[in-house]
């Protein structure tokens, strides 16, 4: 039993430590509850529900009138306020996005608490407490907007401060994945914090992002530039947030195929033949409820094909002497342009001993 007790404490450390990490890829609300003389209303019970999953979170307003509502998973939202003695205050069309903290303040009305006072908010909610600059690719535009690649990242370049890096801005060459450099308000390639559901995804190798989800796994992503808070720090230039999606209380999925071919292509003027790229990207994605209100699930998968003729190139293999350990010939003068090499010490005449060889390098 005292061993079950302890992984159980370790379990619930290591989850109390992801919901803070998480924290940062939700949203918060806050606000004051006053009536209609301006008078500050303590005691009020707030509740927010999130209308495609039917998640509740409540709270009471303090001594001030004020509350705070924090780690809201983001969608669209319902805010109601009530206090016996007074209309239920009721507001819809509250859409929050990732990283959000709106300001919502509720007016209660003196009558029944079973009449309801119903607001509809269609307006974007605008930040006034942050002088961080943010703009936000909402899921809309990360499905509908032309990707070559489908590479998420490239819609950073919509944000107006943003542009793609210099040397190296495709990351490829680098690693062994397709990404592209973003260089955020001027600041270097690698100085813009990737974040995705709120953990870190920059490459530990180069700091440069690490791939995104494909536009069909992603819901959002916000872009903050010029002082940002303290919260992500390591960064100077700027952050990309990224949201995943999730399932809600309605099964919904795609599947989808994106195709390019050299027959469906004009051939290009100053080639004597179209090109024989042939290049299919196809997959899908499935959410739903496993418990309707509490627990959901949400998968999806991609694979890209590519099939094309080879670039012209070379490239340089070992010979069956260097794979014993025989540089001469590589050392020589005619292979270095008249210009013999020799092996650093204790290499003597360019030859490495064998006996030194280790099991781990056998590349036979």
């Amino acid at each position: 039993m005292k061993v079950w007790s302890e992984v159980l404490s370790v379990l619930l450390i290591l989850t109390l430590g992801c919901t803070i990490a998480l924290a940062q890829s939700t949203a918060s609300i806050s606000g004051s509850v006053k009536d209609t003389s301006g008078a500050v209303l303590p005691g009020v019970e707030v509740t927010v529900t999130q209308t495609e999953t039917g998640l509740k979170r409540s709270a009471v307003t303090n001594e001030t009138g004020s509350y705070t509502l924090t780690n809201l998973p983001i969608g669209p939202y319902r805010f109601e306020a009530s206090l016996p003695g007074f209309r239920t205050y009721a507001q819809t069309g509250i859409v929050l996005q990732v990283n959000d903290n709106p300001l919502i303040n509720a007016v209660l009305e003196v009558g029944q608490v079973t009449e309801t006072v119903e607001v509809q908010a269609n307006a974007a909610l605008v930040e006034t407490r942050s002088t961080t600059i943010t703009q936000v690719i909402d899921n809309q535009r990360v499905l509908e907007l032309p990707l070559n690649g489908r590479q998420v990242t490239e819609l950073v370049l919509l944000s107006g401060v943003a542009n793609v890096g210099g040397v190296n801005a495709n990351n490829s060459g680098i690693r062994n994945y397709p990404t592209t450099t973003i260089s955020v308000a001027g600041g270097a390639g690698n100085g813009l914090v990737y974040l995705l559901d709120g953990a870190s995804h920059n490459d530990p190798y180069n700091n440069m992002g690490l791939p995104m989800p494909f536009p069909d796994a992603l819901q959002e992503f916000k872009v903050e530039s010029s002082a940002g808070p303290a919260q992500y720090g390591q960064h100077a230039s700027g952050v990309m947030n990224a949201v995943t999606k999730s399932g809600t209380n309605e099964i919904h999925g795609d599947v989808f195929e994106f195709l390019r071919n050299g027959r469906l292509n004009a051939r290009n003027a100053y080639a004597l033949q179209r090109d024989d790229l042939r290049r299919n990207q196809f997959g899908g994605t499935v959410g739903g409820p496993i418990v309707k209100n509490k627990l959901f699930f949400f998968a999806g998968h991609q694979t890209t094909t590519n099939v094309q003729t080879p670039v012209a190139d070379r490239q340089f293999v070992p010979t069956a002497a260097m794979l014993a350990g025989d540089f001469t010939a590589f050392a020589s003068a005619e292979c270095n342009n008249g210009r013999p090499l020799t092996l650093r010490a204790p290499f003597v005449n360019n030859k490495v001993d064998p006996r030194s060889f280790s099991p781990a390098g056998d590349m036979e």
